[in-house]
């Protein structure tokens, strides 16, 4: 039976981590947009899609697990437990409306991880009695990728998260090249990355942008 992967190994896959929006791929299929990414150094893929089917989500997730798979990076779900088991997905994000997170472990095998979206510091201190391997600060800042969100937590919130937790944190919303060091500077462990990848000319060079920004070889 696998086991989960150790803190420091998740916070290193978590670094710079794409979260695919498959209308914002300008036509590219999306397996060549993550690939692309993958290849510039995005060490997680989370795939969400809330308009899919679930068949049709679970064909585009069995795809990128195959072509994830061999290069060692992880597969996250967004929302969909059944279709993370189905593909033998290694995460799952949940939302604030999304499968409790108990009950989504129960379903799981042990070595899924599972990721929680924190939108309040209530939200930060009930994570503490939860089965977490890490918490998602959404949103950052502003985004029209999030729109389903409460006000934006900004430097100064995240830097609360991160004194009210030892989880690693993935920050989300309205993160881009020119704020990525000071949102890991804040507390960040991770940045998840949605249209400054999946629009950009070249999804791999973007990727390298990040790396630079973030001080990573």
């Amino acid at each position: 039976m696998l086991a989960r992967a150790a803190p420091e190994v998740l916070r290193r896959q978590l670094r710079l981590y794409l979260v695919t929006d498959e209308g914002l791929c300008r036509g590219r299929p999306l397996a060549d947009v993550v690939a692309a990414a993958v290849q510039g150094g995005a060490g997680c893929v989370q795939l969400r899609d809330k308009q899919l089917g679930t068949r049709e989500f679970l064909a585009q997730a069995l795809v990128l697990k195959s072509l994830l798979a061999p290069l060692a990076v992880p597969l996250v779900i967004n929302d969909r437990v059944e279709v993370a088991l189905a593909c033998g997905a290694d995460g799952v994000h949940l939302g604030q409306g999304d499968m409790a997170p108990e009950q989504a472990r129960r379903l799981l095998p042990p070595h899924v991880f599972i990721g929680w979206s924190v939108q309040t510091l209530d939200d930060v201190a009930r994570s503490a009695s939860l089965p977490l391997d890490y918490l998602g600060v959404s949103p950052v800042f502003a985004t029209p990728t999030k729109t389903d969100t409460k006000a934006p937590w900004g430097l100064d919130g995240l830097r609360q998260v991160r004194a009210a937790t030892a989880l690693p944190l993935v920050a989300i919303g309205g993160i881009h090249p020119g704020n990525a060091r000071a949102v890991l500077e804040a507390g960040a462990d991770g940045l998840a990355v949605v249209s400054a990848l999946c629009a950009a000319d070249d999804p791999g060079a973007a990727a390298r942008v990040f790396h630079a920004q973030m001080g990573i070889p």
